[in-house]
């Protein structure tokens, strides 16, 4: 197995669909809607058919699960290459863009007054990270049905102002959804938040860590640079 693909597989199993079925090596998801990720065939290595079969599955899929056909793509492989000749195209309309950076590094252990990583998401952690404190029954799968998770919150002025969320899959830490309140931006509170984060997962057994943002985000890549990461990939989703 390729290190682009065994990447991929660790990441997705960080972040669970509610309906997840192999399509030869690919992998159907489905989960309500709720993010590109967990909506979208993942289609890295085999898929066991002809790629042109494997998307007619794939649209089968969405169809049964009330969401919209879409294939995640690594750029540059074979299976892009094989999706552009179906006839299928880059999704440009995407919420979060056309295009994704994967990246990794390590993990640079630290602490940070008002940090710390929770074992169960507060209301305020959904509030920051998911936009909600009544989560659906998708956000909360996707993002706290998976053993090995932890909620990273950080206070200012007596109140949550930053959440992240990171699970630990093997020795590697998936980070997601990380948010500080406008009103706390630009405070070195995302890097100590992250920090800390990696200090709890170094416990956990991870040695190194991946994040997947759209690559309109230069924040959040220039945020990432600073702690040691390095584009590894990217991946664009199409549609028919």
């Amino acid at each position: 197995m390729d290190e682009i693909t065994r990447l991929d597989r660790l990441c997705a199993a960080a972040w669970p669909a509610l309906v997840d079925e192999p399509l030869g090596d690919w992998r159907m998801r489905a989960a309500g809607g709720f993010t590109g990720r967990a909506n979208s065939t993942l289609t890295t290595g085999d898929p066991g058919v002809d790629v042109a079969e494997a998307l007619r599955r794939t649209v089968d899929f969405a169809e049964v699960h009330g969401i919209r056909p879409c294939a995640h793509v690594i750029m540059g492989s074979p299976a892009e290459a094989a999706i552009d000749r179906s006839g299928w195209a880059v999704n440009t309309d995407h919420p979060g863009g056309a295009e994704s950076l994967v990246m990794t590094g390590p993990l640079v252990a630290g602490s940070h007054p008002g940090a710390a990583v929770l074992d169960t998401p507060s209301d305020e952690w959904w509030e920051l990270a998911a936009g909600t404190q009544t989560p659906t029954a998708a956000q909360r799968h996707v993002l706290s049905s998976t053993p090995g998770v932890g909620y990273g919150v950080v206070y200012g002025d007596n109140q949550p102002v930053g959440a992240v969320r990171g699970a630990v899959v093997g020795d590697l830490l998936h980070v997601s959804r990380l948010a500080v309140r406008p009103s706390h931006r630009r405070l070195g509170l995302a890097a100590g938040l992250l920090r800390v984060l990696y200090t709890w997962a170094a416990g956990k057994g991870a040695r190194r860590q991946a994040l997947q943002v759209a690559i309109g985000n230069t924040a959040a890549i220039r945020l990432y640079s600073t702690l040691g990461c390095v584009e590894h990939h990217r991946y664009r989703y199409w549609i028919p």
